[in-house]
């Protein structure tokens, strides 16, 4: 056997020379021969020795091999000496560890524990044989008790409802693995717990870290506290869980960083100031309450606000990737999970972000649509452009040339005009621009009749929206954006309340929100003033219209003898008007089994404008007339 061997074997050697040692003591103090058929011959001394003389030579024995043990704890690499220097562990408490899980890996020491307690079924150690074989009842609540390092550190814990001599030591499975030679995690640490390694290990030994994005409070808990070697662990669920923290940070050397979600809850507290001899970091999205703050020495860190800079983009994606996204590092961490499975397409990879969580309470919808379809002037087209423009360079005016964010980063835009001129359309295609999906809030899953209700539910739309970057597109803005009134009933007093709340979540809100209204006027002062940009939407001129029948005349269909110069020029309609018409058209061509000619069209037309109100009059349908009156 090699010397390193020897050294690692020598708490083996301890423990069996113990127990050896107690069962004589055993055997002679009850007149009775040792337990031969169960053990090793040299357990069962002669009973006719003298006792004095036999104390002096296992005390001599004893310390000789308590002394190599103890040595070895020293010894670079001990696995036992590392885990005993980072619980901060007494003499005795490493003996006691030491025969606990000796006799949990070999049931020949089980069954002389069972000896020593007079009942073979009890093969681990209760507290009275544990006082025996440290050397006396009065070191077990030292080795043991509710304050000592192996139960600060969850490294053993006792068990039973009897009398206290009879409570049972219980040896976790995982240090039981580890003292195998199994490095594996502790199979009860919280789901998504991870390792990293650091270079620096200056800091303090509790840090409280705040702030809005989940990786940079992750980032200053690691640069703010002690250690070179971190555990990142969500909330434990469970007494469990949290004991395997404690106990996986102390075998492995490693600080532990707890990223709340929420309060920290009592267990979580008890345990930071209980196992102080961890290093540890609580990040939280928002400051913790006083008194929530665990009763130790802390420092307190405000995580940097800073956007992702062009370094960690193409770490994350590769530097051939543009970077066309305003993502936060948290979003970044969670889009890069799905990247590889989106084939490395940074815009699908996006918009993964957003499944689930806001679709039960908006419609998403998909960005297909491009410039090629939007039929507008020149200079709405260049709000548009400038608009995306304000988005895509927010980084480099914010935070390259220091302008002001306050009270956000978001966009709000305001789209309004008569219904079918584009306002819908012109916002999937800015959301098709930035590579965003587009969400249509629906009034119907939004707005209740209870009071409070809306809030609430605006409230989970915001914060759905708040995981990824979007289009919230509010259609008939001016239902929710209305114009605050005088009080006269609580009615008017909560109508007030909403549209107040709305418009402090607007104005917080990082993404891009447009708002379409076919009735500008009724919109809220307070919202008109925070707007970014303003599109006012009208009905196209002839021209125009001319290329709107184009668009939505598709190449692929049958058409014979059309004048789209005479339906523009005749009919002031408005784009979804002409879309709704040409449909009409194809689907009556369809029927009849004929092509798409100038009778369905008219016809298409004529049901467009009743539907408005409008009236048919013979001038303008010219020839036409009769088959839309008959």
């Amino acid at each position: 056997m090699s010397e390193q061997e020897s050294d690692e074997l020598a708490w083996l050697d301890y423990t069996d020379l113990a127990l050896r040692q107690q069962v004589a003591l055993h055997a002679i103090a009850r007149r009775e021969p040792g337990p031969s058929s169960h053990a090793d011959s040299d357990l069962s001394p002669d009973v006719d020795v003298d006792v004095d003389e036999l104390m002096s030579r296992f005390a001599l024995e004893r310390t000789a091999a308590r002394e190599r043990f103890f040595a070895s704890l020293l010894v670079e690499g001990s696995g036992f000496g590392g885990m005993a220097s980072n619980a901060c562990l007494s003499e005795v408490e490493c003996e006691l560890i030491a025969f606990a899980v000796a006799c949990e890996i070999d049931i020949r020491r089980q069954r002389l524990v069972g000896l020593l307690q007079d009942d073979q079924s009890r093969g681990r150690l209760m507290l009275q044989t544990a006082g025996r074989l440290l050397g006396g009842l009065e070191r077990c609540p030292q080795a043991i008790g509710p304050d000592s390092r192996v139960r600060r550190a969850a490294l053993l814990d006792v068990s039973g409802d009897g009398p206290w001599a009879q409570q049972t030591i219980e040896v976790p499975a995982s240090l039981v693995w580890a003292f195998l030679g199994d490095r594996a995690p502790d199979p009860d640490l919280p789901h998504g717990t991870r390792l990293i390694d650091t270079e620096d290990d200056e800091g303090a030994d509790l840090v409280i870290v705040s702030g809005p994005d989940r990786v940079r409070r992750r980032e200053a808990a690691i640069a703010a506290t002690a250690g070179d070697a971190f555990l990142i662990v969500p909330v434990p669920t469970s007494p469990a869980s949290w004991a395997a923290v404690v106990r996986e940070a102390t075998m492995t050397g490693r600080s532990i960083v707890l990223e709340l979600d929420g309060p920290l809850p009592p267990e979580g507290r008890r345990w930071i100031e209980r196992a102080d001899h961890l290093a540890w970091a609580v990040t939280s999205p928002s400051e913790l309450p006083i008194a929530e703050l665990p009763d130790r020495p802390l420092t307190e860190v405000e995580a940097s606000r800073a956007e992702l800079r062009a370094d960690e983009w193409s770490l994350a994606f590769g530097p051939e990737t543009p970077h066309t996204h305003r993502l936060t590092p948290q979003q970044v961490e969670q889009v890069t999970k799905v990247f590889g499975a989106r084939d490395h397409d940074i815009d699908s990879a996006v918009r993964r972000l957003l499944a689930g969580p806001l679709e039960s309470l908006a419609q998403r919808i998909r960005p297909r649509h491009s410039w090629n379809d939007l039929v507008l002037t020149r200079g709405r087209l260049e709000q548009l452009r400038s608009i995306i423009a304000r988005y895509r360079h927010s980084g480099q005016v914010y935070d390259e040339w220091g302008f002001s964010s306050t009270p956000s980063r978001g966009l709000v835009a305001l789209f309004s005009g008569p219904s079918g001129t584009g306002k819908t359309l012109a916002a999937e295609v800015l959301a098709s621009e930035l590579g965003l999906d587009m969400f249509k809030l629906e009034l119907s899953s939004v707005v209740s009749k209870y009071i409070g209700e809306t809030e609430k539910n605006l409230d989970q739309v915001f914060d759905a929206a708040g995981v990824g970057n979007v289009v919230l597109f509010f259609d008939e803005a001016d239902s929710l954006f209305g114009k605050r009134s005088e009080v006269k009933d609580a009615r008017d007093r909560y109508a007030n309340i909403e549209v107040s709340y709305l418009l402090q979540r607007v104005e917080a809100f990082d993404g891009v929100v447009v708002l379409a209204t076919n009735f500008e006027k009724s919109i809220d002062d307070a919202f008109l003033r925070r707007i970014h940009s303003r599109i006012e939407f009208v009905l196209p001129e002839r021209a125009e219209r001319v290329d709107i029948w184009k668009r939505h005349l598709p190449e692929g269909a049958p058409l014979h003898d059309v004048d789209l110069d005479w339906l523009a020029g005749k009919f002031e309609l408005s784009g979804g008007q002409i879309r709704n018409a040409a449909v009409h058209a194809a689907f009556t061509a369809a029927d009849a089994g004929t092509a798409i000619a100038m009778e369905p069209l008219v016809r298409g037309v004529a049901q467009e404008l009743r539907k408005a109100g409008r009236l048919l009059k013979p001038a303008d349908f010219g020839e036409w007339y009769p088959i839309v009156t008959g």
